[in-house]
C-alpha cells in the first residue's frame, strides 16, 4: 500500500447524485511483499502471514486479510470518489468476503449509488447507500457491501464555507 494520498477539494453535493450512478476504478496488482507485510501488522493468522505455514491451509498459499482488501477498496474508493463531499461513513451493509484475494490478482473497485434520502433532521445533509464490489479483472466479486454515508448538502456545505445566507 505505498499510494501516496493526494488532498483534494470535493465539490460534488448531495444534490448532485444519482441513484445508478456508477464508477469503476483502476486496476491494481496485489502483492504478497505488501499482503503478508500488512497480515504481520494488523491480522497476523497464520494463513494470511506465513507463506509456509499457509500451504497445509485450505487455501493452499497465503491469501490477503479481509481487512487489507478493505484497505485497498478504500485507497481506490478515493480514486473515484473523491469529489463527493462526504460528512463521513456510518455503516456498511451485507458486507460479504466472497472469494480469497491472492497475490498476483489483479483487482478494481466498482460503485454504484442505489439510494439517496434526504435528511428528516437537518438540511445540511442527505444519506447515500453505495453498493461496491472488489472484483478480478474476469468480474468476479470477491467483496461486496454496501456503504452508508452522509453527504453535504449545498447548504451544509455552504455554512460550512461561512458563506450560508
Amino acid at each position: 500500500m505505498s499510494e501516496t494520498y493526494e488532498a483534494r477539494e470535493p465539490y460534488r453535493t448531495f444534490e448532485d447524485l444519482a441513484v445508478g450512478e456508477k464508477r469503476v476504478s483502476k486496476s491494481r496488482t496485489v502483492t504478497a511483499e505488501e499482503m503478508i507485510d500488512f497480515a504481520r501488522k494488523y491480522d497476523p493468522q497464520w494463513f494470511h502471514a506465513d507463506a509456509d505455514a499457509a500451504k497445509d491451509s485450505v487455501f493452499g498459499e497465503v491469501v490477503a486479510s479481509g481487512i487489507y482488501v478493505l484497505a485497498l477498496w478504500r485507497q481506490m474508493d478515493h480514486e473515484i470518489n473523491w469529489d463527493i463531499d462526504f460528512v463521513c461513513g456510518v455503516g456498511w451493509d451485507e458486507l460479504r468476503l466472497k472469494r480469497a484475494i491472492r497475490a498476483g490478482d489483479t483487482i478494481h473497485v466498482t460503485s454504484e449509488i442505489v439510494s439517496l434520502e434526504p435528511s428528516k433532521t437537518r438540511d445540511d445533509r442527505g444519506t447515500a447507500l453505495t453498493r461496491y464490489a472488489v472484483m478480478l479483472e474476469d468480474g468476479t466479486e470477491c467483496v461486496t457491501f454496501t456503504s452508508i454515508n452522509l453527504v453535504y448538502t449545498r447548504e451544509g456545505r455552504a455554512r460550512m464555507a461561512g458563506t450560508a445566507g
